[in-house]
């Protein structure tokens, strides 16, 4: 299977941001603690954004349609571009970034078993539950912006009296602001 990647260079990907019934956001640790993040992967050719997140869902993290209620959708594609570093340049066409569909997922059992084995290279080996804005401050730096961006757009689906308070060190980061940023593409 090709990735998807459109003539500005961005792959399609889906993003899945899981929660419990509390609130709390599961977390995962990439194989071989190289950060934490939210599962995400990229969509194959044929396959409609849902049928990228389910699939994804189950490679990554070992759940089924049926272990999750679909709560919220990311309206636009949200972007991020890979620091130079991470380019694959000896890959055409050449990759410069992601474009992703977010989804907010409730859990709908919560002893539901996450298994990072179901591929041959799992790409998480250890998960958490987290408060709803730790991810940000966990996630690795290119990445941020979209999770801010996903969190506060997708937020209202989850928390419709409100967004959880900001935790303290939020304001202390230079990169976060206090206001939903646009998801314009």
């Amino acid at each position: 299977m090709h990735d998807l990647i459109d003539r500005d260079g961005f792959r399609a990907n889906v993003g899945m941001v899981l929660m419990s019934d509390d609130g709390q956001l599961f977390l995962a640790r990439r194989a071989g603690g190289r950060g934490w993040q939210f599962p995400q992967g990229g969509m194959r050719g044929g396959e409609s954004v849902e049928e990228s997140l389910y699939r994804e869902l189950n490679e990554e993290i070992g759940l089924h349609p049926g272990d999750v209620q679909i709560v919220g959708r990311t309206r636009n594609w949200l972007r991020y571009r890979l620091p130079q570093r991470y380019l694959r340049r000896n890959v055409q066409p050449l990759c410069l970034g992601q474009k992703q569909h977010w989804f907010l997922l409730r859990l709908r059992h919560p002893d539901a078993a996450f298994r990072f084995d179901v591929t041959a290279e799992p790409e998480f080996d250890r998960w958490r539950w987290v408060d709803y804005w730790q991810p940000i401050r966990e996630v690795i730096y290119f990445k941020r912006a979209v999770y801010v961006r996903a969190l506060h757009e997708l937020g209202p689906s989850a928390f419709p009296a409100g967004l959880p308070p900001y935790p303290p060190w939020w304001r202390a980061r230079g990169d976060l602001s206090d206001r939903p940023v646009s998801t314009a593409t």
